[in-house]
């Protein structure tokens, strides 16, 4: 396996809002950067059709010891606390607070905070998210990003 940092997500070769439905399974723990999750969540929002649907299931900020000492560790190099280093990649815990930025263009359908087991064995909190992007009529940031009604 050989692990490689983009510069900049791949745009895509498809048209604009061509896509229904975008799912993101663990894909922001494999960016650190907050400016490269923005660049990614950017192209997303090109591609998806007004009212298309947005999944995103990452990892939060976990409270443990070996967690804490590994962000305290790398959050200066990669200038975000949460973020780390294992066996050659560079991963990232997110605070639930980032995603309201993250998605402030989206319209927020249900957030829920869900247990996970990791593939090396260890329970964490993972955060789920169901978004949308606006209709047409709908010009400039979605401000009803918040809490969903399903956030736990």
């Amino acid at each position: 396996m050989r692990f490689a940092v983009l510069d900049k997500p791949p745009t895509l070769a498809c048209p604009d809002a061509s896509i229904d439905v975008i799912i993101l399974f663990a894909v922001l723990t494999c960016i650190p950067s907050n400016h490269a999750q923005k660049r990614l969540i950017a192209e997303l929002s090109r591609l998806l059709k007004p009212g298309g649907t947005l999944y995103l299931s990452d990892l939060l900020i976990q409270d443990d010891l070996r967690n804490r000492d590994r962000y305290a560790k790398f959050a200066a190099h990669h200038d975000t606390y949460g973020a780390f280093e294992t066996d050659g990649a560079a991963c990232r815990h997110h605070p639930s607070d980032w995603f309201p930025s993250l998605l402030a263009d989206f319209e927020n359908v249900d957030t829920r905070r869900i247990t996970v087991t990791t593939m090396n064995g260890h329970e964490s909190a993972g955060i789920q998210i169901l978004a949308r992007r606006p209709s047409q009529a709908q010009v400039g940031p979605v401000d009803s990003f918040t809490a969903g009604p399903g956030d736990r």
